[in-house]
């Protein structure tokens, strides 16, 4: 098995995604990306290995589809012999309802369900790689509300509720999977990087026009890069696990995030939503299945 340490970035070819893979590509890692779009996922692998020698690849994979999910988690196990850094980096702000064939609203699909999905079907390389896994969140998970009935299926959607719904649903669960993989070596944390200008949640109309006015003034995404990659070299807290950083400094979340109970229950539906079946624990770590 090689040295060079291996990082997966989902979302990895535009953005924010695209500008934490630069500089992981910049200082040696074997770099990974996993994209929905093969041609703007080709463009982006060509561009990041031209730039050095560092190995990068693309993996093909729509996240906003469960079996999508599985496909791209397969073909990762196939192509990585280790992954020391998992990089939840793709997500969907959307602009309408759209459902996908199994009647799941796509963003909480990818927001929420796939990096959950993700964690358990890649968890026989995180725990021999001892990995770092880095969630991107967002601040707005704190205006969101966990609806376990109408959530998952976009009855209660509407354009900025869903997102940080989703955002929320996905948050509760970090703690939960640093308190299973406690003994195990594996660190995993969240992180808001700031209002970046990216992409995300681009629509058409005068809202769309409004929308990327705003976003001129909001930073550019080079500026996200350092505390995702310092908590992906675990260089920012060596040790710590489960916990929230704004920008970098680690801050406590609102109650909502903090509910013990609720957290159990969108795991347990989350569990069910994507077919995984419940495990013991890694290594005897305390925790939910």
């Amino acid at each position: 098995m090689s040295s060079t340490p291996t990082a997966v970035v989902t979302g990895g070819n535009r953005g924010i995604g695209y500008a934490v893979a630069q500089e992981l590509v910049r200082q040696g890692y074997r770099v990974v990306l996993l994209a929905r779009d093969r041609q703007r996922g080709e463009t982006a692998r060509s561009a990041l290995g031209a730039r050095s020698d560092s190995d990068v690849a693309l993996v093909v994979g729509d996240l906003s589809e469960l079996s999508g999910v599985r496909s791209a988690a397969q073909t990762l196990l196939a192509c990585c012999p280790r992954i020391d850094v998992l990089i939840h980096n793709a997500g969907i702000w959307p602009s309408r309802l759209v459902r996908g064939k199994h009647g799941l609203e796509h963003a909480f699909v990818t927001n929420h369900l796939a990096p959950f999905a993700l964690n358990h079907l890649l968890e026989p390389r995180l725990l021999s790689s001892r990995a770092r896994v880095v969630q991107v969140s967002a601040g707005l998970y704190v205006k969101g509300r966990v609806d376990l009935e109408h959530t998952p299926t976009g009855a209660d959607f509407h354009p900025l509720r869903t997102y940080a719904d989703t955002k929320l649903c996905n948050l509760l669960l970090v703690p939960l999977f640093a308190q299973r993989w406690s003994t195990a070596g594996v660190r995993i944390n969240a992180v808001h990087p700031g209002v970046v200008r990216t992409q995300l949640g681009d629509r058409a109309g005068v809202p769309g026009y409004l929308l990327k006015a705003m976003k001129l003034l909001w930073k550019p995404p080079r500026t996200a890069v350092a505390p995702i990659v310092r908590l992906a070299q675990g260089e920012a807290a060596s040790d710590v696990t489960g916990r929230y950083f704004h920008s970098g400094r680690e801050t406590p979340l609102a109650p909502m995030a903090r509910d013990v109970a609720l957290a159990q229950q969108v795991w347990a539906q989350a569990l069910e939503l994507t077919g995984l079946s419940p495990v013991v624990p890694p290594c005897g770590a305390p925790g939910v299945a």
